[in-house]
């Protein structure tokens, strides 16, 4: 029986569930004392609320991932219907209201609403604007894209969790990363004695950001509604992957959470699980020279390679003013950690980059090696070994764009030409990756003539 087939009250009683309970467990842990891992439980308790009730309702959880996928179907692509829209959405406030009253009855309390310390309202809002449309963006992506609707996937819950990881870490100073407006209405009226308001302020932007995240994916997938692809359509798609890893990096970073590497290897995740059919997702410019050298694939040519450095390198320089807007006209430097050279900084980041990139080739372009399922997580997974291995020796950018983005919001001379040294030894990791993956696959991918469907079909 798939979701069409089954009755909506048992449709709206998953809703209810999946909305009720991720919210049930983040509110233990801000409430407990125990906040620093609320993303976590967050992110995780989406995901696997995502695989479990999925086929029932399609597993939206949030009135903005609703909205979108009604913005979706208004624009003439995939989505839901104005009735299974508020229906969801009653259930979905009915199931944050109810989660909130849990915590009024069990802890006295309730979360508190508004920006964080420093910041302002226009901070904060803008934030869940962001975020909302990223969440959105990738929940379109790896579940009503028409693609999947065909030959499905396994990924989609963990792409969804891993954008709410990023989420939470990175605008969660901010804001608190709520990007649900079930979450910010049903706490807010839970805690109406101290005031109610806040998150209707809160829900509006959260609502814009999924309306924009359906034009972004009408954008990126113009067949999914009838229209004609353009190259146009990979260069957005790379820009707004490139946007959103570098906007992560340096909120994550200045935030000074010690999580946040996880929120930018989460980011990277749902990245390119969301577009890695698109464009590649290379939102990389070592990564687009590694799989240029490698030869796996003919479409990309030296003039495309050189349009997606352009469209990376230009969305990484916005991002690195977005985050700095953000955080006050704050940056941080690209520069050698404390106590450590130049030379190893730039040897690490050569290293870690060619790792980067080596394992995209091997999970994502190479015909015998790549996975149709796992290989968003083996490339984020480099992002954590970089950063745990390096971070403390060069900043494990492991990417020119965020050196350039970063250098760029810094505005300081020394830090650019570091970041320029930066990048040199970047894409020489990502020279080195494309040639030894021509050596170890060139009889493979002579004798398939295969052209990678995710990451190397650029």
């Amino acid at each position: 029986m798939g979701i069409v087939d089954t009755p909506l009250a048992l449709r709206c009683a998953a809703e209810f569930i999946g909305t009720f309970l991720p919210f049930f467990s983040v509110g233990f842990n801000v409430l407990s004392g125990a906040a620093i891992f609320g993303g976590l439980s967050l992110a995780t308790s989406l995901s696997v609320l995502t695989y479990a009730l999925a086929g029932l309702s399609g597993a939206n959880f949030s009135p903005a991932v609703t909205f979108a996928l009604f913005v979706s179907k208004k624009l003439g692509g995939p989505g839901i219907d104005g009735g299974i829209a508020s229906s969801y959405v009653a259930v979905q406030l009915l199931g944050g209201l109810a989660s909130g009253l849990c915590f009024v009855n069990i802890f006295a309390d309730s979360f508190r609403l508004g920006p964080g310390a420093g910041f302002s309202w226009l901070d904060a809002c803008a934030c869940e604007f962001l975020y909302s449309t990223f969440l959105c963006f990738v929940v379109l992506n790896t579940t009503a894209a028409r693609t999947y609707n065909s030959e499905g996937n396994q990924f989609y819950g963990l792409a969804i969790g891993a954008m709410v990881l990023a989420a939470s870490y990175a605008a969660g100073p901010i804001s608190g990363g709520l990007i649900n407006p079930a979450i910010t209405i049903g706490a807010d009226l839970a805690g109406a004695g101290a005031g109610f308001g806040k998150s209707l302020i809160y829900a509006v932007f959260q609502l814009l950001g999924a309306a924009f995240a359906a034009l972004l994916f009408k954008a990126v997938r113009p067949l999914d509604f009838d229209e004609h692809e353009t190259p146009r359509t990979r260069l957005i798609s790379e820009m707004i992957g490139t946007f959103a890893l570098v906007l992560t990096v340096g909120l994550a970073v200045l935030a000074k959470t010690p999580l946040a590497v996880v929120a930018i290897a989460g980011c990277l995740i749902a990245m390119v699980y969301a577009l890695g059919d698109v464009s590649g997702a290379h939102f990389n410019p070592a990564v687009t020279v590694a799989i240029l050298v490698s030869g796996h694939d003919p479409e990309l040519t030296p003039k495309r390679a050189g349009y997606y450095i352009g469209a990376q390198l230009l969305s990484a320089i916005f991002a690195g003013l977005s985050f700095c807007l953000l955080h006050n006209g704050n940056s941080f430097a690209v520069a050698p950690g404390e106590g450590f050279s130049m030379a190893a900084a730039t040897v690490a980041e050569m290293f870690f980059t060619g790792l980067l990139a080596f394992v995209v080739l091997g999970v994502a372009v190479a015909p015998k090696t790549k996975s149709s399922q796992i290989f968003g997580v083996a490339i984020g997974f480099c992002i954590l070994i970089g950063g745990l291995s390096v971070g403390n020796v060069s900043g494990a950018f492991m990417n020119p764009a965020v050196s350039v983005g970063v250098a760029v919001s810094g505005a300081s001379w020394s830090t650019i030409k570091t970041a320029l040294r930066y990048c040199t030894f970047q894409l020489f990791g990502g020279l080195l990756a494309g040639g030894a993956a021509h050596v170890l696959h060139s009889d493979i991918s002579a004798a398939s003539g295969e052209t990678s469907k995710l990451l190397g079909a650029a």
